[in-house]
This record gives C-alpha cells, structure tokens and sequence, in this order.
C-alpha cells in the first residue's frame, strides 16, 4: 500500500471512530463526585456509549453540540499517525489508541476530569497491544522500554501530584502512565520530547488565558489535553525518525 492510501486510509478510520465517540464524551462529561450521565437532557435514558449524542426520542440537542470536531480531529490525528509511521505494525496499535486519547483530551477539556474508565485501560491496552507488536517482523520499538518509560512518567506525574494536587490531578498520573507507554516504545528522547511538549503547551495556554484575562495566576486548568498533545508530538516525531 502507498504512503497515500495508507493515509487516506488511517483518515477514513478516524472519522468512523470520530463519529462513534460524541455520545461517550456527552456522557463521561460531567464534574468529579458525580455519576455518568445515564440520560438525555429531557431525562430520556441513554442506551450504550458509542454514536452520536442524540435521543432518539426526543430532538432535544446535546448541551455540547455536534460531533463533527471529534469526527476532524481523530480523522486528522489517525492520517497524521499513518504519515509518520508508514506500514510498520505498530501503526494499528496507534490507530486504535487514538480516538481514546482525543475523547479523554475532550471530556478534560470539558469538565476537569479524565475518567477511571478510560485512563487505566488505555495505560493497560498500550503496553498490552505493543507487546504483542513486538512479536511482530519489522516494527520499529522496544517493549521494554514502552514499560520502563510508563513507569517513569507515572512515577513523575505522581510526584507532581504529591508536591501540588491543586495543580495536578490524579487522573493526569493515570493517563501518564498510558503516554509513557506509547512515547517509550520508541526510546527515551521520544519520552523526554513528548513530556517537554506537553508542558511547554500547558504553560503557553495558561500563559495565554492569563494575558487575556479569562484566568488568574492560580487557576486550574485542564492538563489532559496537553499532556496528550505533547505524546502526540513526540510520538509523531519518534515515529517518523525510527
């Protein structure tokens, strides 16, 4: 298959998923304490967590409007994934890692909050997925070294937590551990890049929404995003230059 079909391809993928995750944001989109939305704002109940977050018995539009950004964004990261990584294996295990990530970065973005559900697993299906694309002729990572840097950057983020949890949450310790597994599989400077890139980003928005004035010195903000931005990048760089 060609560069180019590989990544029309990867698109194509990424807006099918893209589209199946508004109904799962709608529902994980809601403050910490508080259970998942289980129902429609006209209190109808909702069955199952992928596809659009709409009732079906009523047409009452979701408070956080339609999924096509989610259906750009995973179709975008997906095509950008392809291009970098090319046919080698560990593509598919990035292909179905991604449109997780964008719905974690879209839940913390919305609400402050990355959900049990879905951090622990990703951490757990990575290093799960990577070990079996070890096996696998041609890929261009190490296992081990996935391991080795989800523990790292778990071990990092929860010291981070622990000398600050109004500034971190425990939710972002969890969801390190997932993107020091995907950085690690290609080497400790694609772990040190993707951190340094999702700090650095942090700290630009932060930056920003203090300029503007739409933020204070001390206000939290959500670092999901970020921290998945920056495994992004330094994925997406690692990938390219293996």
């Amino acid at each position: 298959m060609t560069t180019g079909l590989l990544v029309a391809a990867a698109a194509l993928w990424g807006a099918a998923t893209g589209a199946l995750l508004p109904r799962s944001a709608y529902r994980f989109s809601v403050p910490a304490g508080e259970e998942w939305r289980a129902a429609c704002p006209a209190r109808h109940p909702l069955v199952g967590w992928l596809g659009p977050a709409r009732c079906r018995r009523c047409a009452t539009a979701p408070p956080y409007g339609s999924g096509n950004a989610l259906v750009v964004v995973t179709a975008f990261v997906c095509a950008a994934l392809a291009a970098a990584t090319g046919t080698r294996p560990e593509l598919a295990v990035w292909l179905l890692l991604a449109p997780v990530g964008v719905l974690l970065a879209v839940v913390d973005l919305r609400v402050q909050r990355l959900p049990d559900p879905l951090t622990l697993p990703f951490a757990a299906a990575a290093l799960a997925l990577l070990g079996a694309v070890a096996l696998v002729p041609e890929h261009a990572g190490t296992w081990t070294t996935a391991l080795l840097g989800a523990l790292a950057l778990g071990a990092g983020y929860l010291v981070l937590f622990l000398l600050n949890p109004a500034g971190m949450g425990f939710g972002d310790v969890k969801l390190a551990l997932g993107a020091g597994a995907v950085l690690g599989w290609y080497g400790w400077p694609a772990v040190m890049l993707g951190t340094f890139a999702g700090f650095l980003s942090g700290a630009l928005y932060g930056g920003a929404l203090v300029v503007v004035r739409r933020a204070g010195r001390g206000t939290a903000i959500p670092f999901g995003p970020f921290l998945i931005a920056g495994a992004l990048a330094g994925l997406l760089i690692g990938a390219y230059t293996a």
